[in-house]
């Protein structure tokens, strides 16, 4: 389809079901508002999981990058749905086998800072208060706006779905980071407002309905423990006896951070086991090298488990592959991959910078 050069307000009708779309405004962003699921992860046009073919008529493509919509691709009818505006009424159609799915509807937050503690190096936690409470599930984000920049920035949530009301992030300091190391670690203050836009990602756990308590492997990498903790928090609060292995990989020992907490959450659940791995400084009551190495050692045969896996792209393909090693089914493999913005630049969803 042609990209014309300017955008106006249409309605936009996926699977039939119509949502009205404002001028300026995504086709992603309209679904999820309207509380229709579209697949999304990154929502800045990088990682091409909204990616949708436009059965009728034309949509903006705007900002959508070469890398990940290609002009072949603009030609042959597909879109960045997080990207693309429509001209007037469209018709799009999600792309392979994607049945309908339940989502939270997307809506505009506001918060006061209510919590600022360094808990590991170059490692911090904010906690958001909001003025309403939020659905979501766990392993979510939200998207902060980051005060006089103009920018915005993704950290995934620590939360389960029962704490609603008080978010908390995990945020690891990037120097000159426009968010992290300028906003985050240098003029927040506990009472500063802060406006936000979530929920957002479609990394997080399957409906209750839907989990039959097999066996899970989880990997992250730094901050992307935040999601971890929360689905595994909700996973044990549904199945207490539930098999779960959370590896934490980080480069030392001052990087690892709520080691009493998940400690004392694998004392309660038998089941449950914590494992932080160390990269580059080893200790001797640690285990070294990489946590997705370390899962390899640990676990001969993953028939039947689900994966997950959050944190710096190398690590989440390493964990891939080693889940496919140890037989895990693909579809259970579930993925987000943080990747660090620069202090001009907005990135995918992540608490590496954002």
């Amino acid at each position: 389809m042609p990209s014309p050069s300017t955008s106006t307000a249409g309605s936009v009708s996926v699977g039939g079901k119509r949502v009205e779309c404002d001028e300026d405004q995504s086709i992603l962003e309209a679904f999820l508002r309207a509380g229709v699921w579209m697949p999304n992860s990154c929502n800045q046009g990088t990682c091409g999981t909204c990616k949708l073919a436009v059965l009728s008529g034309e949509v903006d493509h705007r900002d959508s990058p070469l890398e990940t919509l290609s002009e072949d691709e603009r030609a042959a009818g597909l879109a960045l749905a997080c990207q693309a505006r429509p001209c007037g009424d469209a018709e799009v159609a999600l792309r392979g086998d994607m049945a309908n799915r339940a989502t939270h509807p997307l809506k505009d937050l506001s918060a006061t800072v209510v919590g600022i503690e360094d808990i590991a190096r170059d490692t911090r936690r904010i906690l958001l208060g909001l003025d309403e409470p939020l659905a979501f599930s766990a392993g979510q984000y939200v998207e902060l706006v980051v005060p006089g920049s103009g920018e915005r920035r993704q950290y995934s949530m620590a939360n389960t779905a029962s704490e609603d009301k008080v978010l908390e992030l995990h945020v690891r300091r990037v120097p000159d980071g426009v968010a992290s190391d300028k906003w985050l670690f240098g003029s927040v203050a506990v009472g500063d407002r802060v406006e936000a836009v979530g929920p957002l990602g479609d990394f997080h756990v399957v409906d209750e309905s839907d989990d039959g308590g097999e066996p899970m492997a989880l990997i992250g990498g730094g901050t992307g423990l935040a999601p971890l903790v929360a689905i595994v928090r909700t996973a044990l609060a549904r199945h207490p006896d539930r098999q779960i292995l959370l590896y934490h990989g980080v480069r030392g020992q001052a990087d690892l951070y709520d080691v009493d907490q998940l400690d004392a959450l694998a004392a309660k659940h038998p089941g449950f086991t914590f494992v932080p791995v160390l990269s580059d400084e080893p200790d001797p009551e640690r285990r070294s090298g990489f946590p997705t190495d370390a899962f390899v050692e640990d676990v001969s045969a993953a028939k039947g488990w689900s994966g997950w896996l959050c944190g710096p792209p190398p690590m989440v393909e390493a964990g891939v592959k080693a889940f496919k090693r140890r037989r895990m089914a693909p579809r259970l493999i579930h993925r987000e991959k943080f990747t660090p913005a620069d202090a001009l630049t907005p990135a995918p969803p992540t608490n590496e910078e954002a």
